[in-house]
């Protein structure tokens, strides 16, 4: 809903992260306050009104239970002797429990969060499409100066991966800025590792490993998205260029060969774009470099 709404205003977009934790939360607190409700409720006698004698409603029980999950103490009812007063010590203690998780929680997510963008400004700098990545990278001879950023991108990635697995809600934080989202930024920089391992002769690749351990922390990433319900794209995204790379003197395999090595990735290059699509983006286009 949220998606459809933010074609016409995409600032409605950035609401739905805090929105999903926010019902997220919400629908937490309430299960379980009526979840201790319904247990309050399996006898007429497990609470006592200490102000008026006589039978207790479901909003007293709601009431009950709520103030004994939350802890506020009022006193206007009490449970009855025996097991009744051992529950209200557990309902108590289930709620302190679910404040002090939810708190954590929220704070865990933040912080994922700003990981998230942190890293998608990092790759950004270098470039705002795979071909600008790997120009930047070229000095005229080699792309050594590409190693040292490409393995603070595995470990920001691998990190970023393990976020997603243990909060899957940060898949649905957007970013207004395009250089501060993750989905277009890992677009951006899979395809530069394409562009590097696919595109350009061996004897003139950075690191071999360096390039295997980011295309891995990549497709770790892109494995997560099924917690986000993110399917892959229904058609293939149009292909990185060799032309530019050739313009800078780069080296470069020839262009049939490098359409084989496409084809071959077309799975993946689709679930790239379901990515990209599912955050609201286009695909980095030619104006972007």
């Amino acid at each position: 809903m949220l998606r459809r709404v933010g074609e016409q205003n995409p600032r409605m977009l950035s609401l739905s992260g805090p929105l999903i934790l926010g019902i997220g939360l919400v629908a937490w607190m309430a299960l379980i306050w009526a979840g201790w409700t319904f247990i309050f409720a399996g006898a007429g006698d497990a609470i006592v009104d200490t102000r008026n004698a006589g039978p207790i409603s479901w909003s007293e029980r709601l009431y009950f239970t709520g103030y004994s999950i939350f802890t506020l103490g009022n006193g206007d009812f009490a449970p009855r002797d025996g097991v009744w007063q051992i529950a209200t010590v557990l309902a108590t203690a289930s709620g302190m429990l679910l404040v002090t998780l939810s708190v954590t929680y929220i704070l865990s997510v933040l912080d994922a969060v700003t990981q998230k963008r942190s890293f998608a400004s990092g790759v950004s700098g270098l470039g705002a499409r795979s071909e600008a990545i790997v120009r930047t990278g070229w000095n005229g001879e080699e792309f050594r100066s590409l190693e040292l950023p490409l393995n603070s991108f595995v470990s920001q990635l691998n990190t970023l991966t393990a976020n997603h697995k243990a909060y899957p809600v940060i898949h649905y934080f957007h970013s207004e800025q395009r250089d501060r989202a993750p989905a277009a930024s890992i677009a951006v920089l899979d395809e530069a590792l394409t562009l590097l391992t696919f595109g350009v002769p061996a004897r003139d690749r950075p690191n071999e490993a360096i390039l295997k351990n980011a295309r891995a922390s990549v497709g770790s990433y892109l494995d997560t998205l099924s917690n986000a319900f993110i399917r892959p794209a229904n058609r293939t995204p149009s292909p990185p260029e060799l032309a530019s790379l050739r313009d800078a003197g780069i080296p470069t395999v020839p262009d049939e060969e490098f359409a084989a090595s496409l084809d071959e990735l077309d799975g993946r290059r689709r679930r790239l774009l379901g990515l990209v699509e599912s955050d609201s983006r286009r695909w980095p286009s030619r104006d972007e470099n």
